[in-house]
């Protein structure tokens, strides 16, 4: 055997073994919230079966991995066992601020669908879906990632619950749903999403977000409150007030007025294929706000469309520069990118659930996966590995 090859191998060794003590290390953090040690090393099974390269992750399939010859234990450890999904959500958001944090970390909230069929698994109904691009047959699941130099993984989640449920008792009853949850906008939960982050003293420089929370005044006013910045798209038709001039325009009208020299070239961020050119243009909002700190209206526009216009509400530092702005909006695809990866790699949305407390404890757990996933990652890239 010759030395290239032996060390290859060695190499291999010491991965495999770093990939096992990391695993280990991160069922050891949450292990504490399963009582009882079947429960524990089910959910140790769980992941092992998440982190697999298996086609589907279903209560068989996890099964099947983990020598086991029905699918009734795996089901049992997301529909009856006892423990505490929110607890090992806590221990989560610290595992990834433990090992991605960074001065540059930002916060991302987004949504995703899970198409189902019938009508039977807790929120589910025929709206719209992002991951199908139109109106379909699904639930809509809200999400908190963490992204920063080092890499992103999610800290939180929750399940939208539409009117049609959160007013039905029968339906609710028969789902599980907590008599505590009440109706909550999507944007109500994004604001528990990233307050319950804050709350728990997760530091970030940025909170980040897309037209349908920015466009909400109650998202904004909910982080100017907090003295958090952020970088929040809105729609064309959202109006802004300035106070020196006394206008009030809709965001689309503020950036008409503006001329050529106004815009410059700038990357996003790099994206699969390179950096991610677009014009940006930035109109600074006289507002009252705390000294040291500023109001602006960012739009990006197409490069080679521009009639392809984006607009964020920026609240933030008064150095903040136009750049500075571009690169904390272009964090909006990592949420994108990593929901996809859940998705993909850890079955994020190949449940076979229909109860509340079954779809929190299978998310949570292939939160648990995908961020093991991200610091593995993260770990490798810090020491040179490819």
């Amino acid at each position: 055997m010759g030395r290239i090859q032996r060390q290859k191998e060695m190499a291999e060794q010491e991965e495999v073994a770093a990939w096992a003590h990391g695993l280990e290390a991160l069922h050891a953090r949450i292990s504490r919230h399963f009582v009882r040690p079947e429960v524990r090393r089910r959910a140790r099974s769980y992941l092992n079966g998440l982190l697999s390269p298996i086609e589907r992750k279903n209560g068989w399939q996890l099964a099947e991995q983990a020598g086991e010859v029905t699918p009734d234990g795996m089901q049992r450890l997301v529909a009856a066992a006892r423990w505490d999904a929110d607890a090992v959500r806590d221990d989560l958001r610290q595992y990834v601020v433990d090992h991605l944090a960074a001065d540059d970390a930002v916060l991302v909230v987004d949504e995703t669908g899970f198409l189902k069929k019938g009508d039977k698994s807790v929120g589910v109904q025929p709206q719209y879906s992002g991951t199908a691009g139109k109106i379909a047959n699904c639930q809509i699941g809200l999400f908190l990632a963490y992204a920063s130099s080092r890499g992103h993984a999610f800290l939180d989640r929750d399940l939208y619950l539409p009117r049609s449920w959160s007013d039905d008792r029968a339906r609710r009853e028969e789902a599980g749903v907590p008599d505590a949850i009440a109706y909550r906008s999507k944007t109500a939960l994004a604001v528990t999403l990233v307050g319950r982050a804050l709350d728990a003293g997760v530091t970030v420089k940025w909170v980040v977000a897309d037209a349908l929370y920015g466009s909400d005044s109650a998202f904004r006013r909910f982080l100017e409150e907090r003295q958090q910045a952020h970088v929040v798209a809105l729609r064309s038709n959202v109006y802004l007030w300035d106070a020196e001039t006394l206008e009030r325009l809709t965001v689309a009208e503020w950036v008409d007025r503006l001329g050529s020299e106004a815009w410059q070239r700038l990357s996003a961020g790099d994206g699969a294929k390179g950096p991610r050119w677009y014009d940006w243009a930035a109109i600074r909002i006289d507002r009252a706000v705390p000294d040291g700190w500023g109001f602006w209206l960012l739009a990006r526009r197409n490069v080679t469309d521009p009639t392809e216009i984006t607009y964020y509400y920026v609240y933030g530092p008064e150095a903040t520069t136009v750049e500075d702005m571009a690169q904390v909006a272009g964090k909006r695809w990592t949420i994108e990118e990593a929901l996809e990866t859940a998705k993909n790699d850890v079955g994020l949305d190949q449940y076979e659930v229909r109860r509340w407390d079954g779809w929190y404890r299978h998310v949570t757990l292939a939160l648990v996966a995908h961020a093991f996933l991200s610091v593995t990652r993260a770990v490798a890239h810090e020491k040179g590995a490819a």
